[in-house]
């Protein structure tokens, strides 16, 4: 993956996924760690909720991380498409150490593996986009 798309996905915290479930879709957001090692995605969320009963269904998700900003030039965003599964004991171990609140969501941990992102960087250029598939 490139190092700009990295660099801006370890500056974030917080993604947007979105699923899609009974021609119905549901988003949600969520705190993230990117575990580099696999190009993904390690989230918490419980079974319950919307968008987890959605992903259980039917695991390919799509979604976004983005800066706010109102100033064109400063654009950045990543949109993004990949499939849940849950996570693996190692991106278990590294979420908690970012987040060691969540040691009672330790069975609710999930990785969304990245198939396909797409990076918008206006700073490097108006519309500027860089790719990245597995």
């Amino acid at each position: 993956m490139n190092e700009k798309l990295i660099k801006f996905i370890k500056e974030h915290h917080v993604l947007h996924v979105s699923t899609y479930e009974n021609n119905k879709t549901w988003s949600a957001s969520c705190f993230y760690l990117f575990f580099e090692k696999n190009n993904s995605f390690v989230f918490a969320s419980d079974k319950k909720t919307h968008h987890m009963q959605n992903i259980l269904k039917n695991p390919y998700v799509s979604g976004t991380i983005a800066l706010e900003t109102k100033e064109v030039g400063l654009i950045q965003g990543l949109q993004f498409d990949g499939v849940v599964k849950k996570a693996s004991l190692k991106a278990k171990k590294a979420y908690l150490l970012l987040y060691p609140f969540a040691i009672t969501l330790i069975s609710s941990l999930w990785e969304i593996e990245i198939n396909y992102a797409k990076f918008t960087d206006n700073r490097l250029g108006f519309g500027k986009k860089l790719e990245w598939e597995r």
